[in-house]
């Protein structure tokens, strides 16, 4: 499944001002409904979480997280994943993990997937 990336500012800005979210310790997961028929995807970690080679590895890892489980989630949603300092050293399953919780906790995981 081909992932669509929310790239501008604004477009952070605007999930941020209206959409809702969730955390847990690893991530802050916002969600924000658009007028698409597929799932868009923001990825942010400030320098907070650690230097670029941190920062990038904690990326990837979400992006692959969405590559591979994004058929789970409902169609037509913004969804920025803001990583928290906790995420330094998370191993992949531990991300899918959170990132699910997270999607549970928003009722954006489609039902018949578990």
């Amino acid at each position: 499944m081909n992932i669509l990336h929310l790239k501008k500012n604004i477009e952070f800005q605007t999930v941020y001002k209206n959409g809702k979210s969730f955390a847990n310790r690893y991530f802050v997961m916002y969600v924000y409904k658009n007028d698409l028929s597929e799932n868009r995807l923001g990825i942010s970690v400030s320098k907070k979480v650690g230097n670029s080679v941190i920062r990038h590895r904690v990326t990837r890892l979400v992006r692959e997280v969405f590559r591979l489980k994004g058929h789970m989630f409902n169609s037509g949603l913004d969804i920025v994943v803001t990583a928290r300092t906790g995420a330094v050293g998370i191993k992949y399953r531990d991300a899918e993990i959170a990132l699910l919780h997270l999607g549970k906790l928003h009722g954006i995981i489609k039902k018949e997937d578990n």
